[in-house]
Order: structure tokens, then C-alpha cells, then sequence
């Protein structure tokens, strides 16, 4: 599922337009019917409806939707802000149209505004601004949507909340943005709509198909797109049934400095579930027997302090290698780390702490083997590429050092973003907030590290692995609620996981 930026959106527009072919007011009313059903699903004709419509196409829908639902039986009053005495084609045909109909009334705002008294029962119809609008809101726009927001009716954006910017809000006045309890976009999601510091303006989300011809857009410039399910599905490598534990890859896991082994454990048991045919851990020598006890189907090989880390192993017997989880970042520490960056020749998956010592040691970014996987959360990625202000500013900082060092780069989160070294962004969808608990990132490492040894490509762990991290944490959550939810259940979800995506 592609995510477009409002110039992609006008472009599929405008192609569609040309290609189907359709008038554009006839596309208009496309979509409006789309919306006016939704909204009719919702409430019925008992919820009167007051609309706010802007002088652009945004606004035409509005007026369109309010003419529909008024031929349901549904009573709107219309405001249609008309100050610059320039409305869109579109728009004036569709305020046109709402002369005979019936149980609509129309007022159209050129100076001063009084804003309705609001009911309980009212229902609000936000069509100020769309995916256009490319400037905060100020002077008598700001103030209606404050006084929207101020309201405490519920509020239906149309395709966009007005007031918020389709991809980059790092400049906008927020406080200007419509609250929307619900979002009836349009055909696709909008970048803006990714991010957490948007959600409580976005509300509840619903894409509504409105039949626009996506052959129209050239993919190299759809460079956001979300996962679904039977792309994963067709990823799942087969297993061989002559396979035996040499053939399914042996992974290396470096993880656990004296009083984090349980980073070691959950990492590891992650891994063990998710395909790797041997997998061994590299830990001080205290965490030896909570190891072989925990987690007796791994190799555990001591590093000769008791405490940390202090040196790298050899690494020519494994396939797929995981540095990170609980290693802290004592000096011996991380010369070891630097040290299995210049012996290492396969892609590396980097977590936790060795983010951190990428962090104090920026220069050894350049040494990373292309193709590695870095799984960041907000923070950790800032102390590699600088501060950021919002998650738009943080999903470009990720891109940009991935392409630049050909990396994977993992930006984890309710939308976790998949930054691809040739620039494209993959969103994942699965997953929820009970997994906001400690060792969820560490079962993430284990599931990536258990494809790559298992024989998966670094795009393909990366998109499979968040994927099925989050599956995993759906169907766990599933059975005992969010609340409740730990990175232990998510392991235990694995299995269930992996026949999900076979089955279907």
C-alpha cells in the first residue's frame, strides 16, 4: 500500500482525471458519495450536521457531502469561507448544486463569522484545507479551528484534519490544527499520518477507495509504502525437508554484560523461534549457567572477563551475526565492538548498546559492512544523526544515513519505519502499544538474526522480522490484552505468528 505526498496526490488526481477519463467534478462527487456513506454508517439523520468548507476542492467536498446526506434526511447548516471571493471550479459548482437541495442551509462567510451554537447531537464536517495547504493556519481560519476543537461535538475531517501539512509539520502551529475524532482520507494515507505526534489530531483513520488509477504514479517516486500481509506471505522461505541444523545457519549473538543477561536470554530464545539452525552466545562468563539454563538450546562461549565484554570471537563459523543487546558501553567494551567491525564480512544487525557506542564513536559508522540492519528507537537514533523535533525530520535523518552508508536502518515505533539504503521507506503495520515494554527490542534482534542465519536477504529480514515482531505481538495481545503484555509473550507468539502468515 503506497503513502503519497500531496503532489503525488494531485498527480494520481490529475491522471485519473485523464486516463479513465472523468471529469473532475465528477471525481469529486466520487469521493463526497464515498464520504457521505461513511458518515451515514456512523450517525443517522437524527445527528444534525454543521460543515465547515474552505474556497478550495477540499471545501467542494464538503458541499457535496452536506447535498448527499440532506437527500438522506440529514439537516445541515453550511458555513462556506469564501473571504478572497475565489473559490475553486469545483467548489462554486458544488455550492451551485446546493441551491434547491433540500435540508441543507447555506451560509457563505466573505468578512465576519459567528461561530454556531453546538448540541449534543451535532455532528461536525471538517473541509476547510486539504493535502494542499502548504503554510500554518493564522488569523480568522486559526480561530475557527480552535473554536472547533473547543466544541466537544465529534469532528469528521475530509481526507486531511485542516490546518495539518500532508508530510512535514516541523514548522506549523499545531495548536491551529482541527482535532478530528475521525479521518476519512482518501484513497491512500498521507505521510503526516505516520508520525505519534499527529495521532491526536487524526483520530480514528478510515481510507476510502475512491477508484484512482495508481499506474499513473512512477514507483521509483512512491518512495513510502506500507506492508501487507501477502508480500510477507510470499517472502516465507520453504523449508527443506532433508534440512538439518548445519544447513539452517548458525548465528552469532553478542549480548549480556553482568546483570542484563536477560537481553541474552530473550534475544536469544527470539532467535532459536524464528528459524536459525544453531545459534551462539557470546557473554562475560558470570551469565554462563543463567544461560544454559534458560535458554539450553544455545551455545554459550564465554568471554574471559566476568563481567563484560572485553574481546571479539572468531567469527568464521557464523552466518548471521547480532551485536547490542544488554553489552554496555565500558571502554574494553567497546574496543571489542570496533574490533568486530573490521574483522566482520557479513551484514551485521546492531541494537541497543551498540547503537550507543556508535553514538560515542560516530566515526565508526563508515566501518559498518553495507547491508547491516540498525534497529534504533527515537532516542538511540538521535545520538547517531543528531536531534529531532518531530518524527517527520526523524523518518528523513534515517533515510539519508541509510542511503548514505547503505544500511538498513529500523526506526522503531507504533509505525516502525524501514529505511532502505536505496531511499525507499517501508512501514509496517502489525504490532501495538502493550509491546511498549522492556525486551521488546531484544526479541526484535533475535527474530532478524534468526533470518539471517536462517538464509533471508537483509531487505527481506528487516521487513519480515518487524512484520512478524508485531504479529507476534497482536496475537499475544490477542489472548491476554495489551495490559499485561510482556517481551516473554511475544516469544511465546512466534510460532502462532509464522503459521498466521503461512496460512493465509
Amino acid at each position: 500500500m503506497k503513502v503519497l505526498t500531496a503532489g503525488q496526490c494531485k498527480a494520481l488526481d490529475r491522471y485519473t482525471i485523464e486516463h479513465e477519463p472523468i471529469e473532475s467534478l465528477d471525481l469529486m462527487e466520487r469521493a463526497s458519495a464515498a464520504i457521505a456513506r461513511e458518515i451515514g454508517m456512523r450517525w443517522d439523520p437524527s445527528h444534525p450536521l454543521i460543515v465547515f468548507a474552505g474556497p478550495g476542492n477540499n471545501g467542494g467536498d464538503a458541499l457535496a457531502v452536506a447535498r448527499l446526506l440532506g437527500q438522506e434526511g440529514y439537516r445541515s447548516q453550511v458555513f462556506l469561507f469564501n473571504v478572497t471571493d475565489k473559490l475553486s471550479p469545483d467548489c462554486l459548482a458544488n455550492k451551485e448544486r446546493l441551491a434547491d437541495c433540500p435540508n441543507v442551509h447555506l451560509t457563505e462567510v466573505t468578512s465576519q463569522f459567528s461561530f454556531p451554537l453546538i448540541r449534543p447531537e451535532h455532528v461536525l464536517i471538517d473541509g476547510l484545507f486539504g493535502t494542499g495547504l502548504n503554510k500554518p493556519l493564522n488569523g480568522g481560519f486559526a480561530s475557527v479551528t480552535q473554536q472547533i476543537n473547543a466544541s466537544g461535538a465529534p469532528v469528521v475531517s475530509i481526507d486531511i484534519p485542516s490546518g495539518l501539512m500532508c508530510e512535514d509539520n516541523t514548522y506549523n502551529y499545531m495548536s491551529h490544527v482541527v482535532k478530528a475524532s475521525l479521518t476519512l482520507t482518501l484513497h491512500v494515507l498521507k505521510p503526516a499520518f505516520l508520525f505519534a505526534e499527529n495521532q491526536r489530531y487524526l483520530g480514528e483513520i478510515k481510507i476510502l477507495d475512491i477508484g484512482l488509477m495508481e499506474k499513473g504514479l512512477n514507483p521509483e517516486d512512491t518512495y513510502i509504502h506500507i506492508t501487507e500481509h501477502e508480500e510477507i506471505r510470499r517472502m516465507l522461505l520453504p523449508r527443506d525437508p532433508f534440512a538439518h541444523k548445519g544447513t539452517m545457519g548458525h548465528g552469532l549473538l553478542v549480548s549480556g554484560q553482568y546483570g542484563m543477561a536477560g537481553a541474552a536470554i530473550l534475544a536469544a530464545r527470539a532467535c532459536l523461534r524464528s528459524g536459525a539452525g544453531k545459534l551462539t552466545v557470546h557473554t562475560p562468563r558470570f551469565n554462563l549457567p543463567i544461560l544454559q539454563t534458560a535458554v539450553p538450546e544455545a551455545i554459550v562461549h564465554t568471554d574471559p572477563d566476568s563481567e563484560i565484554i572485553t574481546q571479539a570471537t572468531d567469527l568464521r563459523p557464523y552466518k548471521a551475526i547480532a551485536i547490542g543487546p544488554g553489552l554496555g558501553t565500558d571502554e574494553e567494551t567497546a574496543d571489542a565492538f570496533h574490533e568486530y567491525l573490521m574483522q566482520v564480512q557479513c551484514p551485521l544487525i546492531l541494537d541497543a548498546d551498540a547503537l550507543n557506542l556508535l553514538g560515542l564513536y560516530r566515526e565508526w559508522i563508515q566501518d559498518i559492512p553495507a547491508g547491516s540492519i540498525l534497529t534504533p528507537h527515537p532516542k538511540e537514533l538521535e545520538r547517531l544523526t543528531g536531534q529531532c523535533t518531530n518524527g517527520y525530520e526523524r523518518m528523513e535523518k534515517a533515510r539519508e544515513m541509510a542511503t548514505l552508508f547503505q544500511l538498513y536502518v529500523i526506526v522503531k515505533g507504533r509505525n516502525t519505519l524501514i529505511c532502505m539504503p536505496d531511499g525507499h521507506i517501508v512501514c509496517n503495520p502489525t504490532g501495538n502499544a502493550g509491546m511498549a515494554t522492556a525486551g521488546s527490542g531484544d526479541v526484535l534482534t533475535g527474530i532478524l538474526l534468526g533470518l539471517l542465519a536462517r538464509g533471508y536477504t537483509s531487505e527481506q529480514a528487516a521487513q519480515f522480522g518487524v512484520y512478524l515482531h508485531g504479529l507476534a505481538g497482536d496475537i499475544a495481545a490477542g489472548r491476554i490484552g495489551e495490559e499485561s503484555l510482556t517481551a516473554g509473550d511475544i516469544i511465546d507468539a512466534i510460532p502462532f505468528a509464522f503459521k498466521d502468515i503461512q496460512s493465509n
